[in-house]
């Protein structure tokens, strides 16, 4: 599969995807990466909420890999992130001199300023239309301003019934690439390559938060003790 064919308009271009799938199923993260890197030279970036599986994928792309041009990183700043989280996007960039690249809602500078425009508590009122303004359509606005043609997510199987099907290449609705190279993945297996590698990490897991995304909507995980 050649950087010209990165179309889903043919079935044999469909047919060398359900090929993929099957040469990299269950294959290391760095192996789907490293194919990336070399059949998808130009408009491949990632799409980053930095995570610990982000990270992952950042710290291959970045600190082992190291390609040439740089992957550009997405971040999606919904306004309404942890401090920490922020803070943790800060220290990234550093560290790894991401070649970072940040979208967020048009017209709204401040979660004071979108809860004048939307409502205080949209998340509460209408969860849809929130992520929809807060993540959908700054990502799309981000990929097309960058002319992605392929995009790599940290989306793994195991993270819910929706995603139990995920390849690890597949077209999404805007008939774009997306690559999932942690499909197969589990998030101790991502643990485990974050304390291998040293790697940074949002210290709100060390209050108890298990999944960090936007404040309103990330509780912590209590475990109780029999």
């Amino acid at each position: 599969m050649t950087p010209s064919t990165l179309s889903p308009m043919t079935n044999a271009v469909e047919s060398e995807i359900n090929q993929l799938n099957q040469r990299f199923k269950k294959v290391d993260p760095k192996k789907i990466l490293a194919w990336c890197l070399t059949n998808i030279p130009t408009g491949l970036v990632q799409i980053s909420a930095f995570n610990i599986d982000d990270l992952v994928i950042t710290d291959l792309l970045y600190r082992q890999l190291r390609p040439k041009q740089p992957i550009p990183v997405i971040f999606l700043d919904t306004l309404h992130h942890f401090p920490e989280t922020l803070q943790l996007v800060a220290k990234s960039r550093a560290i790894y001199n991401l070649d970072l690249k940040i979208f967020k809602i048009a017209d709204v500078d401040s979660s004071e300023t979108f809860a004048a425009k939307y409502g205080q508590g949209l998340w509460n009122q209408d969860l849809q239309k929130f992520h929809y303004l807060t993540k959908i359509e700054p990502q799309l606005q981000g990929l097309a301003k960058l002319n992605a043609r392929a995009y790599i997510t940290a989306y793994r199987r195991d993270l819910g019934e929706s995603y139990a099907n995920l390849n690890v290449f597949q077209w999404d609705e805007n008939k774009r690439l997306q690559i999932n190279p942690l499909a197969y993945w589990s998030r101790p297996e991502s643990w485990a390559y974050t304390y291998e590698h040293d790697m940074i990490y949002n210290p709100l897991h060390d209050q108890g938060y298990s999944q960090i995304g936007d404040q309103p909507l990330t509780k912590k995980v209590v475990v109780e003790i029999q």
